[in-house]
């Protein structure tokens, strides 16, 4: 049975996850030791909430070198996602900079209130894995007020306003900016692809 590792980062949607990796036959657990999660078959980087608080909270339990080093697959979920970047505009945060751009704050607009919190579709920009089977126009679920650009390691964007990151990967870190966990179809594809990478 393949092990999935989800790092106690302080999120809510940490129960959620879980169930959502065991529902595909992962045997899933939630943690905050670094040795647990160095050793883990899959990680998973969840988060809600603000970056700075989820920075220090990593900070706090010793896990951000671990992080930076895993070689096994690592998934970034929502803020978990905007962490594997360089910078967060929220409070001028220093993330763990495995990507190297900064996750600016979305711009408000009529029809497009902040946070993006809703459906909305994914544009597929470049082929991989963790995409396999998920169509073209696949609806995925957003809660999020800061996004990433798009960069050469975008594989997927949505359109809100601008089109923001919502699938990255550089080598063995992937990340999400919708949360799997609550997009149905696509998002069950998703992590079962995950857990096959």
């Amino acid at each position: 049975m393949i092990e999935a590792v989800i790092v106690d980062s302080g999120g809510a949607n940490l129960a959620s996850l879980c169930y959502a990796l065991e529902r595909l036959g992962a045997r899933a657990q939630v943690s905050a030791d670094a040795r647990t999660i160095a050793g883990a078959a899959r990680v998973v980087l969840p988060g809600v909430g603000a970056a700075a608080h989820a920075m220090e909270r990593l900070h706090a339990a010793g896990l951000t070198g671990v992080l930076r080093e895993l070689t096994q697959p690592v998934l970034g979920v929502c803020l978990g996602m905007q962490l594997l970047f360089a910078l967060s505009e929220e409070g001028r945060t220093e993330c763990l900079g495995l990507l190297p751009y900064a996750v600016r704050h979305l711009s408000s607009a009529p029809g497009h209130p902040v946070p993006h919190m809703g459906w909305n579709q994914l544009c597929r920009l470049r082929p991989d894995p963790l995409l396999e089977g998920v169509p073209e126009g696949a609806w995925a679920y957003f809660v999020h007020s800061y996004a990433a650009p798009l960069t050469e390691h975008t594989l997927a964007s949505a359109e809100y306003g601008a089109a923001v990151s919502a699938v990255v990967r550089r080598g063995n870190f992937w990340g999400t900016q919708f949360h799997p966990e609550r997009s149905a179809a696509t998002g069950a594809r998703v992590l079962e692809n995950f857990l096959r990478l």
